[in-house]
Protein backbone atom coordinates (compact mmCIF):
# COMPACT_ATOMS: atom_id res chain seq x y z
CA UNK A 1 0.00 0.00 0.00
CA UNK A 2 1.20 3.21 -0.41
CA UNK A 3 1.39 6.30 2.14
CA UNK A 4 -1.85 8.34 0.00
CA UNK A 5 -3.84 4.80 0.42
CA UNK A 6 -2.89 4.65 3.97
CA UNK A 7 -3.82 8.33 4.67
CA UNK A 8 -6.87 7.84 2.66
CA UNK A 9 -8.19 5.66 4.75
CA UNK A 10 -7.52 6.95 8.28
CA UNK A 11 -8.88 10.31 7.16
CA UNK A 12 -12.34 8.06 6.28
CA UNK A 13 -12.32 6.12 9.58
CA UNK A 14 -11.98 9.83 11.34
CA UNK A 15 -14.60 11.17 8.97
CA UNK A 16 -16.92 8.22 9.96
CA UNK A 17 -16.04 8.29 13.93
CA UNK A 18 -16.37 12.44 13.91
CA UNK A 19 -20.24 11.45 11.84
CA UNK A 20 -20.69 8.47 14.45
CA UNK A 21 -19.39 10.26 17.82
CA UNK A 22 -22.95 12.09 18.64
CA UNK A 23 -25.14 8.87 18.49
CA UNK A 24 -22.20 6.98 20.50
CA UNK A 25 -22.32 9.64 23.03
CA UNK A 26 -26.07 9.94 23.57
CA UNK A 27 -26.36 6.13 23.58
CA UNK A 28 -23.76 6.37 26.66
CA UNK A 29 -25.28 9.60 28.49
CA UNK A 30 -29.16 8.09 27.67
CA UNK A 31 -28.35 4.91 29.57
CA UNK A 32 -26.89 7.08 32.32
CA UNK A 33 -29.35 9.69 32.60
CA UNK A 34 -32.37 6.67 32.62
CA UNK A 35 -30.76 5.15 35.47
CA UNK A 36 -30.34 8.14 37.54
CA UNK A 37 -33.93 8.95 36.66
CA UNK A 38 -35.11 5.78 38.37
CA UNK A 39 -33.13 6.15 41.15
CA UNK A 40 -34.69 9.47 41.84
CA UNK A 41 -38.16 8.50 41.23
CA UNK A 42 -37.83 5.62 43.49
CA UNK A 43 -36.12 8.32 46.20
CA UNK A 44 -39.23 10.74 45.22
CA UNK A 45 -42.27 7.79 46.30
CA UNK A 46 -41.01 8.12 50.07
CA UNK A 47 -41.63 11.62 50.54
CA UNK A 48 -44.60 13.57 51.43
CA UNK A 49 -46.29 17.11 51.70
CA UNK A 50 -46.90 17.95 54.60
CA UNK A 51 -49.29 20.84 54.97
CA UNK A 52 -48.70 22.90 57.80
CA UNK A 53 -50.78 26.44 58.94
CA UNK A 54 -48.71 29.42 57.25
CA UNK A 55 -50.19 31.70 60.48
CA UNK A 56 -47.98 29.38 62.77
CA UNK A 57 -45.04 30.28 60.37
CA UNK A 58 -45.83 34.10 60.06
CA UNK A 59 -46.16 34.21 63.58
CA UNK A 60 -42.69 32.74 64.84
CA UNK A 61 -40.91 34.54 61.67
CA UNK A 62 -42.34 37.90 63.75
CA UNK A 63 -41.61 36.57 67.07
CA UNK A 64 -37.70 35.58 66.07
CA UNK A 65 -37.37 39.17 63.92
CA UNK A 66 -38.18 41.02 67.58
CA UNK A 67 -35.77 39.02 69.33
CA UNK A 68 -32.96 40.05 66.95
CA UNK A 69 -30.57 42.90 68.61
CA UNK A 70 -30.92 46.31 67.12
CA UNK A 71 -27.36 48.59 66.56
CA UNK A 72 -28.37 52.07 65.91
CA UNK A 73 -26.07 52.93 62.98
CA UNK A 74 -24.41 56.38 62.67
CA UNK A 75 -24.24 58.85 59.64
CA UNK A 76 -20.37 59.57 59.46
CA UNK A 77 -21.20 62.10 56.91
CA UNK A 78 -22.57 64.37 59.46
CA UNK A 79 -19.04 64.44 61.11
Amino acid sequence: MSVLAVVLIACAVLIVIGAEWPRLTAKARAGGEARSRRERDRRKTHLRVIHGDRDDFAESVKRDLDRLPVIEEHDDRHR
